[in-house]
């Protein structure tokens, strides 16, 4: 299996669904909508929504409110980059070989996008009440989209990386907490999506929290690695940025050769609870593995 071709082809078909949700770039917020829609047209692996559809699909779903969730949690991973760019932040000029959002549209459009693409992204959501005849699975999707977000998750994780900016000293625990909610809750909450829709029991749908726990961990340790030894090509981006805002990252605490093992230790993990469940998708079981071995 060819997993570069196999993930263009399914980032094109997530594409699809994503941008038949994007607003019309007309009316006097047009500038908005045109920076919105930059932001999330900008490219990426659509790792997210992937994980969302393969999970659904490892359980057989059949739910029509897939779509409009398969947007939601890609506007939301993309505000939430719009806003990390961000002179506050990262202070990044360049994402996936493009201008960030804030450095083609000023800092005010930047802010304002980021917003918006959060709002409508539970816009977008909600319509899957609409299509949806099962409105408990909708709403306990709804739940997990709005909690693994927020405060309690992905938000709740950046708060504490801002505030752990220039100190190399944090304990492993602490960077632990940041990775499993800044990087880690988006990623779970696309593969407990797909399971809830994809009618996983509630056993079920743990599990996949687990997974996705892991692979969430290892997703984020492999971007430091990547800021430390990528290409910049490669990449899209500069690198040496954590070193530039004095980051603590795991391979300054353990050095790059055991941060690759604490991936690949990670992913077989994830991997094992996986095919723990009584079904197959080698797709997906392979897609985890490929996390480890991405060098962008």
């Amino acid at each position: 299996m060819d997993m570069n071709k196999e993930i263009a082809y399914k980032a094109s078909d997530a594409d699809r669904m994503i941008y038949k949700f994007l607003p019309a770039e007309k009316g006097y917020q047009k500038t908005l909508f045109e920076a919105m829609n930059y932001s999330v047209m900008a490219g990426g692996k659509r790792i997210r929504p992937i994980l969302m559809i393969e999970t659904y699909k490892l359980f057989g779903g059949s739910s029509q409110a897939l779509e409009p969730f398969v947007a939601a949690i890609e506007m939301i991973h993309t505000y939430s980059l719009v806003h990390d760019d961000l002179p506050a932040m990262d202070n990044d000029e360049l994402r996936r070989g493009k201008p960030t959002t804030h450095a083609k549209y000023g800092e005010a459009m930047g802010i304002l996008a980021g917003d918006g693409l959060l709002n409508y992204a539970f816009e977008v959501a909600l319509g899957a009440l609409d299509v949806e005849s099962d409105s408990r699975a909708v709403a306990r999707a709804l739940q997990v989209l709005a909690h693994k977000a927020g405060i309690n998750g992905m938000i709740g994780g950046q708060v504490v990386d801002v505030e752990s900016e220039k100190q190399y000293g944090i304990s492993k625990n602490r960077l632990d907490f940041i990775y499993e909610l800044k990087t880690g809750a988006l990623i779970e909450a696309s593969m407990m999506i797909g399971a809830i829709l994809g009618g996983a029991t509630d056993d079920e749908v743990a599990q996949i929290e687990q997974v996705a726990a892991k692979i969430g961990l290892a997703f984020q340790i492999q971007d430091d690695i990547l800021d430390v030894i990528g290409d910049a090509q490669t990449l899209g981006k500069a690198v040496g940025s954590d070193e530039k805002n004095q980051k603590a990252t795991y391979v300054i605490f353990a050095g790059v050769d055991k941060a690759k093992q604490e991936v690949a230790d990670l992913t077989d993990e994830a991997v094992g609870i996986l095919q723990d469940l009584p079904y197959e998708n080698p797709f997906l079981t392979e897609l985890l593995r490929w996390l480890v071995r991405r060098d962008k």
